[in-house]
């Protein structure tokens, strides 16, 4: 059987004492044909299996799981310690209407004046519109929901014609976005609007269910295995709210990628460079927003794909805590790291879709037994007393471990601004075992997204996935049942260490991407491309969210010397996503002077 390497238990293990290791991957970058010809290699059975254990032996894939011993006990999914109430908070009735739960947030924000922004407009320094702005709108009859939408279309007919192509939307039905848009304007004309949300556009990203699209996930074939009956929950809850939703945003094929890329449909580019990828796999969602199309889109984040297409496109993307979000009527509803998460323009905005789409499962409110949710006071006097006493854990040498340090600067610059405008305090902390970390999720999203599309793969439509999904599928079945074991022990491992620095700290902060937006090779768009390398710095410091439910947001904090946009991540404790938007909304504040509007930007609110 050969020596084992014995972990020690992760109760003995001095924190202080964490050495840093740079991660390292071999993998080849492949593109056109010749990346198709090596997915034909992959598939066969005797040199497929060579090829795959050659690839995991260099990257120590079986080093970690089968040749050592873990001590610890697996944990299937997130496991939560009793959490302390957050201050300066107001909790939000979870299982109340999201209409309610929507008014409840609007009294959190800050003040604000829609008339005195309207008359400036975006042109003085820019800034996207927030849905108080289209809300004042609207209740001034400056402009109807009908009028926006009529911009809107004509924007997403203007892109289905591009060439190459480079579509936002995988499923878009214009007379129903009229319908849609028609309603919202006659409970206006009425006085009656439903909500803040009424007549507020969304797309809905390609894996969530939203009737009667039908839900692809970026294929060409699950909509015909897997039909869609009715909106998934939080879809449900946004619908309710009166949000008009204007269609089924594109993605990395099945979520199953980071850059966007999708042979399918044609690939979303970067609104910030259109010679750049958006990130993945919300790469739709991301791109109509910085856009400018609609306030806000869902995606679903099961390894950052959220957050690294926020991040790539300069706008905020927040991961909730597992299991705070109902994941039911998604591609992702069986799954231990996803959660579905609102991509925005501003904080505020985040806030105001989260509060409406929150809310556990029935089974998850039983098993995870969740804090109350709530969020931050930001109108109260007790916020500036919450801020200040943040202490901020950061892993320099993790940090700074960037493609360029114009991600590291500058987002160590902006936390030096807080500190001094705010007086939080930053803690020096060391994180370990973050190879083994990476290895866990690679095996525990392998796994599950294996188990869901395993039946529908056997029958043959495997051979209809995009090559680089191939490609990831063909890793993900070498996965044993003992690895997939062995990953659930390494997770509670990285559960207790991060427990641990929590209590130390109250947020950890990291850039988060470790490069911005990387470009599309011409030849990736045909055939698509696997490049690990570009793979491993966009999630580089993403994954303990989704590993271990954390929640987490990306917020912009400003451009690289190319101009494109950098992301800062923080992640809070179980259950505290007042903390981070507390925090996410004092770091906003400091960068809103340096907004950049981007090269493909589009005024949907302004008058004909």
């Amino acid at each position: 059987m050969g020596k084992k390497r014995i972990m020690v238990p992760a109760n003995d293990l001095d924190l202080s004492s964490v050495k840093y290791e740079p991660e390292i991957i071999q993998a080849p970058h492949l593109t056109g044909w010749i990346f198709k010809l090596f997915v034909r290699f992959l598939e066969a059975p005797v040199i497929g299996s060579l090829i795959i254990s050659y690839l995991k032996k260099q990257n120590k894939i079986n080093e970690l799981l089968r040749n050592t011993k873990i001590p610890e006990e697996p944990m299937f999914k997130p496991e939560f310690p009793p959490q302390e109430p957050e201050p300066g908070i107001l909790i939000l009735d979870e299982q109340g209407k999201p209409e309610e739960r929507v008014e409840s947030a609007l009294k959190c924000l800050p003040d604000y004046d829609p008339s005195s922004s309207w008359s400036e407009g975006l042109a003085s320094s820019f800034r996207y519109w927030k849905i108080r702005d289209y809300a004042h709108a609207y209740r001034s009859k400056r402009v109807t929901p009908s009028m926006v939408a009529e911009h809107i279309i004509s924007v997403i007919k203007e892109f289905q014609k591009k060439e190459p192509p480079m579509p936002l939307l995988v499923s878009f039905d214009e007379e129903r976005v009229r319908q849609l848009a028609a309603a919202s304007t006659r409970r206006f004309e009425e006085g009656n609007p439903i909500s803040i949300l009424d007549g507020i556009f969304i797309a809905i990203k390609d894996d969530i269910d939203c009737h009667p699209y039908p839900t692809k996930g970026a294929t060409t074939w699950i909509h015909e295995v897997r039909p869609v009956v009715k909106d998934a929950v939080s879809v449900s809850r946004l619908r309710s709210c009166g949000v008009i939703f204007v269609g089924k945003a594109n993605m990395h094929e099945i979520g199953m990628g980071t850059t966007g890329n999708n042979s399918n449909y044609g690939t979303t580019r970067n609104p910030h460079d259109l010679d750049r990828y958006t990130g993945g796999s919300s790469s739709g969602p991301a791109a109509i927003v910085a856009s400018g199309l609609c306030s806000a889109a869902l995606g679903t984040d099961g390894g950052g794909s959220v957050r690294i297409p926020s991040s790539l496109c300069g706008i905020v993307g927040l991961k909730t805590t597992y299991g705070r979000t109902d994941i039911g009527g998604s591609l992702c509803d069986s799954g231990t790291v996803e959660i579905i998460g609102p991509l925005a323009s501003s904080v505020e905005d985040v806030m105001l879709i989260y509060s409406a789409i929150l809310g556990c499962s029935p089974e998850n409110r039983i098993s995870l037994n969740p804090s109350p949710p709530c969020l931050p006071n930001l109108s109260s006097y007790e916020n500036t007393d919450a801020l200040r006493s943040l202490r901020l854990g950061k892993y320099s040498v993790w940090f700074n471990d960037v493609s360029s340090t114009d991600i590291s600067d500058k987002c160590e610059d902006i936390l030096n601004l807080l500190m001094k405008t705010h007086g939080c305090e930053m803690v020096e902390i060391g994180i370990p075992e973050l190879h083994e970390m990476r290895t866990a999720h690679l095996v525990s999203i392998g796994c599950e997204t294996q188990c869901g599309l395993s039946s529908d793969v056997e029958d043959g439509k495997g051979a209809k996935l995009t090559y680089d999904v191939r490609t990831n599928l063909t890793l993900f079945k070498s996965f044993s049942g003992s690895d997939y074991v062995a990953a659930q022990c390494i997770r509670r491992r990285i559960m207790h260490y991060h427990m641990e620095i929590f209590k130390k700290v109250d947020i950890i902060v990291t850039p988060t991407t470790g490069m911005t937006a990387p470009k599309i090779p011409p030849s990736a768009l045909k055939y698509g491309e696997t490049d690990m390398q570009v793979s491993g710095y966009l999630m580089r410091f993403i994954i303990a969210p989704n590993l271990l439910g954390l929640p987490a947001i990306s917020v912009p904090v400003g451009y690289d010397k190319q101009g494109l946009p950098i992301g800062l991540q923080i992640i809070g404790r179980p259950w505290a996503e007042a903390t981070i938007l507390r925090l996410a909304i004092a770091i906003e504040e400091l960068c809103v002077k340096s907004k950049k509007q981007p090269v493909s930007f589009y005024d949907v609110l302004k008058p004909n």
